[in-house]
């Protein structure tokens, strides 16, 4: 799964001088169009001060509730190595002034703030929250623990403005929250891991208060100016330049039961329902429930040849999945009773039959067949294989907050074409690989890349599939997707694959 969380607030704060006078540290620039990060060492005057320090820091929220609610539901782990969150900035390069060759620091804030609806940029005149001294205005003024949010502690520690690093009980002990990203040209965009700081929000170990941007500390004091780098924020007009909490995890499901091999771990699935609702599976006199690890049998018979394994409840992590049954096993071609059978039959398959059995091998809920195939060798080639791939299930339009699951067709064009005289359904191929992007259809940007596992297609015993989060494209766009198939060592792409669709 690879999803895209929009900010819901975003705004920087200074404490620029105005005209040599002030200090703008009441002003707000809650909607201007860019976050600007800047930072000035002895360009004006002020009074009382000797080389006087102006500078600015970011700050960012996403909503986290959808992402919450999907791990509660079971969706990943958020300790699994392949749950990932990363915040990216888009880079705003005008021909303005740009520093290179510095850094900027991601931390967590400690407090919630106030967007405000200040715009004024250029002589920091709207007064609002947030804004360098205060944070927000729930009830009564919530200030900065000290100006400008720049008070750092631990988690274990209470009036700071954002945290450095803690303990998020995950057996690593206490660990840095810093992210950071060196720049050296100055516009390149910002792209900074930020998994232990999301994990963190959704374990309920750190608050939700977004995150805040700055260049690092020695950087804030040392006697040298950069000035501007300047991001998009949630208010530019380009949507696709807004900023992005990117979340990928890895929840791709591959049945293979159409591709399964001699000597190589498969998995196969079994679905569970009552009356169309995901439900265990049940045994004995006080129907109880199947669950847990190696609460199933499979077993696998070809006249007199038999093979029996364990099957599981499906489970994320630690989080199993109601209804929901997996059995990974390896046929091994040379056993003892296998060899003589395949070598004197040579049919290049072994068809088995399939049940599953309760524990006790006593209840039977389904059977089947499976298919176990000898590896595919051929000549030496290099000829690339051709794929047809479309969206059997497209509509023209989807809601923002929809969640939809599309399914795929994918044809080999290069099969052999075998002549029968009898109707022949063409159900299409399983490939172990097939990943998926979203591009923008007018303006051909890729908002959502291939990416490895986010975009993983999965696949059940007949086709392919991947569930898709709507509100991870900006509204009133029109997109497309395109695939790339993984196969032999290449990469195939397919572009355009399917009819254009809007997000309303």
């Amino acid at each position: 799964m690879y999803r895209i969380v929009q900010a819901d607030k975003d705004a920087y704060i200074t404490n620029k001088i105005i005209s040599n006078t002030l200090r703008a540290t009441d002003s707000n620039a809650g909607q201007a169009g860019t976050i600007d990060i800047f930072k000035l060492y002895d360009e004006n005057t002020f009074s009382g001060e000797n080389a006087p320090i102006e500078l600015s820091r970011g700050l960012l929220h996403f909503d986290l509730q959808e992402i919450s609610s999907s791990f509660a539901a079971g969706e990943f782990d958020i300790n699994s190595p392949n749950f990932s969150c990363s915040l990216y900035l888009h880079d705003v390069y005008g021909g303005q002034t740009t520093p290179s060759n510095f850094t900027l620091v991601v931390y967590p804030l400690s407090k919630s703030f106030d967007e405000g609806t200040g715009r004024d940029v250029i002589r920091f005149e709207d007064i609002d929250v947030v804004n360098f001294i205060t944070a927000s205005t729930l009830g009564t003024p919530v200030t900065w623990s000290m100006t400008g949010a720049n008070s750092g502690g631990s988690l274990s520690q209470y009036d700071v403005d954002y945290f450095t690093q803690g303990d998020l009980n995950d057996g690593k002990g206490t660990v840095s929250f810093q992210s950071s990203q060196i720049f050296q040209s100055g516009q390149e965009d910002l792209s900074v891991d930020v998994t232990k700081i999301v994990s963190g929000v959704i374990a309920g170990l750190l608050p939700d208060s977004g995150f805040r941007l700055s260049f690092t500390s020695s950087q804030e004091d040392d006697q040298k100016t950069r000035f501007v780098k300047r991001f998009a924020s949630r208010n530019t007009t380009n949507t696709a330049k807004r900023p992005k909490l990117i979340v990928s995890y890895d929840d791709s499901i591959s049945d293979q039961t159409q591709i399964f091999e001699f000597n190589t771990s498969g998995s196969i699935f079994l679905n569970s329902y009552t009356r169309g609702v995901p439900a265990n599976l049940l045994t004995g006199s006080s129907l109880n429930s199947l669950t847990g690890n190696n609460c199933v049998i499979v077993k696998l018979q070809s006249g007199s040849l038999e093979r029996v394994f364990s099957g599981s409840q499906y489970s994320i992590g630690s989080v199993y999945t109601t209804g929901l049954y997996k059995s990974s096993f390896l046929v091994n071609s040379f056993d003892a009773d296998i060899f003589p059978y395949i070598t004197g039959n040579n049919p290049g398959s072994l068809i088995f039959g399939i049940k599953w059995l309760s524990p006790d091998q006593t209840v039977q809920y389904a059977t089947g067949s499976l298919v176990v195939k000898f590896r595919e060798t051929t000549y030496f080639s290099q000829t690339p294989e051709r794929y047809f791939v479309n969206i059997t299930n497209m509509r023209y339009s989807y809601k923002n907050d929809e969640k939809f699951r599309f399914r795929l067709f994918i044809e080999n064009l290069n099969k052999a074409i075998v002549t029968v005289k009898t109707p022949l359904e063409n159900t299409g191929v399983i490939v172990k690989e097939c990943y998926y992007r979203v591009r923008d259809f007018e303006s051909d940007d890729v908002i959502i890349p291939f990416h490895d596992p986010g975009t993983l297609v999965s696949n059940d015993s007949s086709s392919h599939y991947f569930d898709f989060f709507m509100s991870s494209l900006p509204k009133g766009r029109t997109y497309t997707f395109d695939f790339k198939i993984v196969n032999k060592g290449q990469e195939i792409v397919i572009n355009d694959v399917a009819a254009k669709f809007r997000v309303e």
